[in-house]
């Protein structure tokens, strides 16, 4: 019986490390407050002029960064899988793929530069019928300018 208590605390404890690890591997990545994001695309092979937004991030989303960051599905007539999602170190990676009426393929990878910037990668293949519809990559560049507007 106690032999059982020792291997349950064990995992426990082991659970709670790799738990505490993972937190701290994504914590301090971007701070909160106003960012400016210039987005470029490439789209069916013709590149678009580059657009800056401005984005306010909250200290709740950048306390979670992989779903501040992480992919979104919307899609009508199509099933996606649960993406899959890695961290390592300052890096977030993830893919996300539907299928349906709509074939969607989606992978990011962001690369946290510093707590107040980031860069990333996301590439976006549609099929329809099997054919390529969409093809489509984008490069973000986030840039922390100060604190949000009240």
């Amino acid at each position: 019986m106690r032999g059982a208590a020792v291997i349950r605390f064990a995992i426990a404890a082991v659970a709670l490390l790799a738990i505490m690890a993972r937190a701290r591997g994504v914590e301090n990545l971007v701070e909160p407050g106003q960012w400016k994001v210039t987005t470029s695309n490439v789209i069916n092979g013709i590149a678009t002029p580059p657009q800056a937004k401005a984005r306010c991030i909250t200290a709740q989303q950048a306390d979670d960064v992989t779903r501040t960051f992480g992919p979104v599905s919307g899609t009508i007539n199509s099933t996606c899988a649960d993406p899959e999602i890695e961290t390592s170190g300052r890096i977030l990676s993830w893919r996300l793929q539907c299928r349906g009426q709509l074939d969607a393929d989606v992978a990011a990878r962001f690369s946290f530069d510093n707590p107040q910037h980031y860069t990333a990668a996301i590439t976006s293949q549609g099929r329809m019928g099997g054919a390529l519809i969409s093809d489509v990559k984008t490069e973000l560049v986030g840039e922390r300018l100060g604190d949000c507007p009240q």
